[in-house]
């Protein structure tokens, strides 16, 4: 199965998913809106989350419209994270396309960011489930600290403990939300809701894990942000920190201790120094072992196309380039 067919086996679940979040600002609420909206939607991106919640919910026998709901939910969510990422990086180009902040002020790309909020929160409440709501609302408010952390604690901390806490706030929380919530909405019973979000929990790990990979040795054009440009923002990811762990006696090491990811030479040169070593392929092949726990814990279901797919896109996470 290609990377194009795993995802074609809910093509038209997606479909309905955009429909669904495109409906959610109309010209009764504000022109502008509409067309920001429409913009986002079209700059692209690849719908993991919800094809997630297809394949989750397919594969369990959840009905077809609360997919649809819980879909355009989680992905309304992340597409608000990502309006709110983007001005607080100052970031003009995501994918090669302008990002909001980029043509509107600051003050509207909030309030942009806000209503979608609001939006993925009343999508969520429409699937009906009590706590698949308040699931919804936690996973929010992990987001959001998780951005306020980074943004005020996180620069120069040299913690394995808090690289994880960091990216299970700004990613996995929300792969294990999409999992889970499609699992909540099916015939399910507790230890397989469970195994579920453990397994979307593991996939947004390595998603995160090969992102931070990617950082380093992605195509920047194809990335979309400098080589190195976490570092060089003084955030030190999981290639990085194994750098760190097996060079304790590279100045640039000292003086990254020290709090000096402001000297921006001595990082660049850190940065190339990362990518020539051999910690990059640690940080890949601890990827690789939590794609193998979030495959082991699916093992469990009956053989169906659904359950393929979803091995296959495990494989996909670990192994894209882009």
């Amino acid at each position: 199965m290609s990377t194009v067919s795993f995802f074609a086996t809910v093509q038209d679940g997606i479909q309905l998913v955009e429909k669904r979040m495109r409906a959610q600002a109309d010209e009764k609420d504000h022109s502008d809106l509409s067309a920001a909206l429409d913009h986002l939607l079209a700059s692209g991106g690849k719908r993991i989350r919800p094809t997630l919640v297809f394949l989750v919910g397919h594969m369990l026998g959840a009905p077809e419209d609360k997919l649809v709901t819980l879909g355009a939910a989680v992905e309304m969510l992340h597409t608000a994270t990502l309006v709110h990422d983007d001005l607080i990086d100052g970031s003009l180009l995501r994918r090669g396309t302008p990002t909001l902040n980029a043509r509107w002020s600051p003050a509207a790309t909030v309030l942009t960011g806000d209503f979608l909020f609001a939006r993925a929160a009343k999508l969520a409440a429409e699937a009906d489930h009590l706590p698949l709501m308040k699931g919804f609302a936690e996973t929010l408010a992990v987001i959001v600290s998780g951005e306020l952390t980074q943004l005020f604690t996180a620069r120069g901390s040299i913690s394995f403990d808090n690289y994880y806490q960091r990216i299970y706030a700004k990613t996995a929380s929300l792969f294990e939300m999409s999992t889970r919530s499609a699992a909540m909405v099916s015939p399910a019973s507790e230890d397989v809701i469970e195994a579920i979000r453990l397994f979307g929990y593991e996939l947004g790990i390595t998603f995160q894990i090969m992102d931070d990979v990617l950082d380093f040795t992605g195509d920047q054009a194809a990335v979309g942000k400098p080589v190195g440009s976490d570092l060089l923002q003084g955030l030190v990811t999981l290639p990085a920190l194994y750098y760190l762990e097996n060079h304790p006696e590279d100045d640039d090491v000292r003086l990254l201790k020290d709090g000096g990811w402001g000297n921006r030479d001595r990082m660049e040169r850190l940065v190339q120094s990362i990518r020539m070593s051999d910690s990059i392929q640690q940080a890949v092949g601890e990827a690789r072992q939590r794609v193998d726990r979030a495959l082991a814990l699916i093992d469990q279901f009956h053989p169906s196309v659904e359950k393929s797919a979803l091995a296959e896109l495990a494989l996909y996470i670990v192994d894209r380039n882009f």
